[in-house]
């Protein structure tokens, strides 16, 4: 059986040779049962040297596959151009900062040749911050409540995924891709086991509060219709209110008589309304933003430099 490795990577300079040198092990563990290995790498638009490591381990490995992009097209690009580019039987989804340990690999083949075509690995949150954890439970708690599919926190991108569960994956062609819950979404049998978090081994990681924030957004709004159908029920409600309102005032005005209204009702049901209505307009936008990119038709990305032949998305 032939395991693709395919490994993003986005200013990896430092780390990518040991990173390399660990599933290198890792190949030469499963040689003897039967398993051949390739390397799959997807540089993303790097500024640092990255891809001239890349060539280097081609020149060394001839199992080593890189594809170089014109310029950073997000971690969402380089997972779909690592599993168009992966030839093998099953592929193994990882980050090459090596904070997803090479030895779990084992592992998950064998998990995988017990039956299961998604192998799932779950990392505790043994080490972080207190907030972050929280903040953490807090959303995937709130986001499985709203979207279509079951989003588990500890999991990410690191799994093992079966041939026909990589075909599924690239038959869907959206443009905005939530790969999280795209491997949620096509099913199959799937098991999962945790392992202890590991620190990053080498420079910073290009994740900021700004980036998990949008991460957490597409996650909410790429598998539900929700918050439009919530605009909806709050509008109504606020309907319902008015006429409430509105009720009162005559009730009051037949029985006591007209009266001044007061200046800090109004002020603050119209700041209300109109934060309530931007809210609103909000949730449309980011649907209808997301249609449009659709529609345009856009490759998910453009490739530089390659040693593969297979480039489905460079434009001639």
């Amino acid at each position: 059986m032939l395991i693709s490795i395919v490994a993003p990577c986005y200013n990896e300079e430092d780390v990518l040779a040991r990173f390399h040198q660990e599933v290198q092990k890792v190949a030469e563990e499963l040689l003897p049962l039967g398993h051949d290995m390739e390397f799959v790498y997807v540089d993303d638009g790097s500024r640092d040297r990255t891809l001239a490591v890349l060539k280097d381990l081609a020149d060394l490995d001839s199992r080593v596959r890189y594809v170089s992009f014109s310029r950073n097209f997000g971690k969402e690009a380089a997972l779909l151009a690592g599993l168009r580019h992966a030839s093998g039987d099953s592929v193994v989804v990882m980050d090459a900062d090596l904070q997803h340990p090479p030895a779990l690999i084992r592992r998950m083949v064998e998990l995988h040749e017990q039956g299961h075509d998604q192998v799932i690995a779950k990392r505790t949150r043994t080490g972080d911050r207190l907030a972050r954890t929280l903040t953490a439970r807090l959303y995937y708690r709130l986001v499985n409540r709203l979207v279509d599919v079951e989003l588990v926190d500890g999991v990410g991108d690191f799994r093992l995924l079966s041939r026909r569960v990589v075909d599924a994956v690239l038959a869907l062609t959206e443009y905005n891709r939530f790969s999280k819950g795209l491997f949620a979404w096509v099913g199959f049998p799937s098991a999962t086991f945790e392992y202890q978090n590991a620190a990053r081994e080498a420079g910073r990681s290009s994740w900021n509060l700004r980036g998990l924030l949008n991460y957490g957004l597409d996650g909410l709004l790429s598998f539900n219709n929700r918050p439009l159908r919530a605009a909806l029920w709050l509008g109504v409600a606020l309907l319902l209110c008015a006429g409430l309102y509105t009720a009162w005032i005559v009730g009051a005005a037949l029985a006591d008589g007209v009266q001044t209204p007061g200046y800090v009702t109004i002020i603050t049901a119209v700041t209300a309304l109109a934060g309530v209505q931007m809210v609103m307009l909000g949730v449309i936008g980011e649907y209808t933003g997301r249609i449009y990119y659709e529609v345009k038709g856009r490759p998910h990305f453009l490739v530089k430099a390659t040693n593969v032949e297979r480039t489905k998305d460079l434009i001639p």
